[in-house]
């Protein structure tokens, strides 16, 4: 059929999104979109006018939120001087870029490798760890998500792995310091106990790294408690483990802290990031290491690397988006709100008998939805979701929320530019739609 530049309607374009395009995580058949026509701030609109408050940021990553000018015009003076230069050319934006994030992350964390993305962060991240110790298995939590490519997917312990297997072999599952329907951690000294018990049965010597969310994603928002984070550091020191940092996520002010490894001093042997690089402007992620990772491939060969890796225009986004995030003090914002959010969530817990728990640090949250206060069954089975969750959906999309679910929870993830009037009207909103939970709980 021709092509056109005409103004298609909703249902158009929805119709060719069906009918010649394929969505991730998803059955084709299944798959109920919201058509976006335009963004600016926290919201976006569909091609009927119709407003949404974006409250998860789309993927937790545009942190800047939408349409900002300044990045827009970087990405277009960059696109115009250099588009594209292959990764073995030294370029400007590049240096500066890797100059920028050697000013915001922690320690030695000096020297970046960009990639496409997240999973390609965490893939690379992998590798590195492997070839700098000479060991081949990797520690890694259940309850995580680091991205779908072959590596990545294989440390990841949420169910997502399951197709993928039998995976990449090598990986060793741990328990996080949180257990499923659990609002409260486990004693930091007895989990770090077992973990010390995990390390000696498989062998020290035989494991290269221990990859974490810093602050565990979309599988709960679950927020290290004191002295964790700080005592798997001391564990990886003492058997020779690099630590690995997923901070695709958390990373570039989402806790109010520009990574969230801040907030407990500890310094990772390697560091990924992506989302909030580039605020999602284009795609870009990075594994930053510190200077004895770096060093360690001063005169021998990384076998790695992308087509893309350093795109001129990507890394122009990212120096932007970036600089956005100093200059209108956006991770600052997101720590003064976070104890807005967290009142908020309180008031949720006190009003709704569904609201079984909520977690949050900055303006990083989720809310978890039960049937009962005794059992704590959940709203929605393991892996799964249920009519009550579905109801729960449709009317914060009628009343003009967007935010993601994962089983038995929502989100409530910003954009970091939001100000306190907007993010009390958007719980206005979740106030109103928790009613097709409440109906629910006995």
């Amino acid at each position: 059929m021709a092509i056109t530049t005409d103004r298609l309607t909703a249902d158009e374009i929805l119709r060719l999104n069906r009918e010649y395009t394929f969505f991730s995580w998803s059955a084709q058949a299944k798959i109920n979109p919201i058509v976006i026509d335009r963004a600016k701030g926290i919201y976006f609109w569909d091609p009927d006018g119709k407003r949404y408050i974006d409250f998860n940021s789309q993927l937790m990553s545009v942190n800047i939120g939408h349409g900002d000018r300044r990045v827009a015009d970087a990405i277009a003076e960059q696109a115009h001087r250099l588009a594209f230069a292959a990764p073995q050319f030294a370029t400007e934006v590049r240096g500066r870029l890797g100059q920028l994030l050697s000013e915001l992350t922690p320690g030695d964390l000096d020297t970046f490798f960009f990639t496409l993305g997240g999973a390609e962060a965490n893939e690379n991240a992998l590798r590195m760890a492997r070839i700098v110790t000479g060991r081949q298995k990797v520690m890694a939590r259940y309850r995580s998500y680091h991205g779908a490519t072959a590596g990545s997917i294989s440390v990841t312990g949420d169910p997502r792995r399951w197709a993928s297997e039998p995976a990449v072999p090598g990986v060793i599952r741990v328990m996080d310091p949180y257990r499923y329907g659990n609002p409260e951690p486990d004693p930091v000294d007895e989990h770090l106990a077992y973990l010390d018990e995990v390390i000696n049965y498989e062998g020290p010597s035989t494991i290269a790294a221990f990859i974490l969310e810093t602050v565990t994603g979309t599988n709960g928002i679950l927020v290290p408690p004191d002295g964790y984070l700080q005592g798997v550091r001391e564990l990886c020191d003492r058997y020779g483990i690099l630590l690995i940092a997923d901070e695709v996520m958390a990373g570039f002010g989402r806790t109010g802290r520009w990574f969230a490894v801040d907030h407990w001093d500890v310094v990772p042997d390697l560091l990924t990031m992506a989302k909030g690089l580039t605020s999602s402007y284009l795609p870009l992620g990075a594994v930053a290491m510190t200077d004895r990772i770096a060093e360690h491939f001063a005169e021998r060969t990384y076998f790695g690397g992308l087509t893309y890796s350093a795109h001129p225009v990507s890394c122009a986004a990212a120096i932007a988006a970036v600089n956005v995030l100093r200059d209108d003090d956006l991770v600052g914002n997101a720590a003064r709100l976070g104890p807005v959010m967290a009142e908020l969530h309180a008031g949720l817990r006190e009003r709704h008998p569904s609201v079984g728990a909520t977690r949050s640090i900055g303006l990083f949250g989720i809310v978890e939805l039960i049937r009962n206060r005794q059992t704590r069954e959940p709203m929605a089975p393991f892996n799964g979701s249920s009519p009550e969750m579905t109801a729960l959906d449709a009317r914060l999309r009628a009343d003009g929320l967007y935010t993601m679910q994962h089983w038995d929870s929502f989100f409530t993830n910003p954009p970091l530019c939001i100000t306190d009037e907007q993010l009390r009207e958007a719980f206005e909103i979740i106030d109103g739609a928790l009613e097709a939970t409440d109906a629910a709980v006995v």
